[in-house]
């Protein structure tokens, strides 16, 4: 099975056709998942967006300089004539030169590119340089140690933090055994590996971690802050948060919603043996023989977020994934027949798209048939713009998530 991650969507969707083929290409593309990326393309902001009695614009800003004494005075000599503010500086001594990481406020009319000239006649090399927001003013030690608190209370926040430990970049976890057989990852030492832009972690629970950004290399001072915070993970084990919300469905009977990780395997095949094959299969899109043996990969918060329901006796009668899928988010419900057109799906859904704007997302989609109108119906009631892509009875919905949140009511999950 393929361990490559290209073009996720399209091809996505033009393997979801079939029967047997269309189960496997889906699964086969379960490897890849990482928490989706923002906009940082260093343009300027809207005059409108610069208002204030200190009018200007946050850039992060790195370039590499000489290590010569009195190199870092030139550079910073120069930005100050051009009226650029040095609110805070992080330098990466190298075997050759010194990479210095600046948070600036330049004046609003000066571009990005007018910037990096400014550094490269001041003798910096290889700048690189993006916009920055209010949360980019807390101070590296402070930002490292929220992001360590915020790892420790739960294992599904790892591939988050370690996006907004070293900024843009794609994260991909390779299992150690490849769901549905197949030849392993090759492993990486217990150290993990720097390679200029890549750097490869031993995963926790084994397989490897892998992250990637363009152009800009791997400082080793990021390498060992990213190593730490994986180590961390490690030594705490498998945790969520132990937050349950109990609901009362229109009907009477009370649910409870809460996290769900591979703890709840046992449990999540009970249900499935519960299920119809017509449920199973508008879930899984192909044959169910095999559904079980991919619910370990599903249930493993490295890969995403799962939201099981429970009923009073303890049950659980419907689960919610959101999958990091790239660049894209997926979402996917499966509720016991029992259970269904009860409102078990759309609450579950409301709640996997709080995570989602939670996370940063723009949009999620979910992959269905188009006979499953209870899906439909689910997406639908989010309140959100919504596209639609049918290929020969596979129906891929889009919900667009740059509206108003607000719009999507009871989304914050347990």
């Amino acid at each position: 099975m393929s361990q490559e991650i290209s073009d996720v969507t399209r091809a996505k969707r033009k393997n979801l056709v079939g029967l047997a083929t269309m189960f496997h290409s889906w699964w086969s593309r379960r490897h890849g998942h990482a928490p989706p990326t923002s906009d940082t393309d260093a343009r300027s902001l809207p005059p409108a967006q610069q208002a204030g009695p200190r009018a200007g614009v946050l850039w992060r800003m790195r370039t590499t300089v000489k290590d010569e004494p009195g190199s870092l005075a030139v550079l910073c000599t120069a930005l100050a004539g051009r009226q650029v503010d040095i609110l805070s500086l992080q330098t990466h001594p190298l075997a050759e030169g010194t990479v210095d990481e600046f948070l600036l406020r330049a004046p609003g009319e000066l571009e990005a590119s007018e910037l990096t000239r400014v550094v490269a006649a001041a003798g910096g090399a290889d700048t690189w340089i993006e916009r920055a927001d209010a949360h980019d003013l807390v101070d590296a030690p402070t930002r490292v140690l929220g992001l360590a608190a915020r790892t420790a209370l739960d294992a599904a926040e790892l591939p988050l933090a370690l996006r907004q430990l070293v900024g843009r970049c794609t994260i991909r976890q390779t299992p150690a055994v490849p769901i549905g057989g197949g030849r392993a990852a090759e492993g990486v030492p217990v150290e993990g590996v720097l390679e200029d832009t890549v750097m490869r972690l031993r995963a926790p629970e084994g397989g490897v971690i892998t992250v990637e950004r363009p152009y800009l290399p791997f400082t080793p001072t990021e390498f060992a802050r990213a190593r730490a915070l994986v180590e961390l993970d490690a030594r705490l084990g498998p945790r969520l948060p132990h937050s349950h919300d109990v609901l009362t469905l229109p009907e009477g009977n009370d649910i409870t919603v809460r996290r769900a990780d591979t703890r709840d395997l046992e449990a999540a095949r009970e249900m499935h043996e519960r299920c119809s094959a017509r449920t199973l299969g508008l879930r899984y899109h192909g044959p169910v023989g095999d559904a079980d043996r991919y619910l370990n990969h599903l249930l493993n918060p490295r890969f995403g977020r799962t939201l099981a329901v429970q009923s009073a006796s303890g049950r659980i009668v419907g689960l919610g994934h959101l999958l990091w899928d790239g660049d894209e988010t997926e979402v996917a419900l499966l509720v016991e027949d029992k259970w269904q057109r009860r409102g078990v799906g759309a609450e579950l859904l409301r709640r996997l798209v709080g995570m989602a704007l939670a996370a940063g997302c723009e949009s999620v989609y979910a992959v269905t048939q188009a006979s499953n109108t209870g899906m439909v119906a689910a997406m639908r009631g989010l309140g959100v713009p919504l596209d639609y892509q049918v290929e020969e009875g596979t129906l891929v919905i889009t919900a667009r998530l740059d509206v108003d949140a607000r719009v999507i009511t009871r989304a914050e999950a347990p």
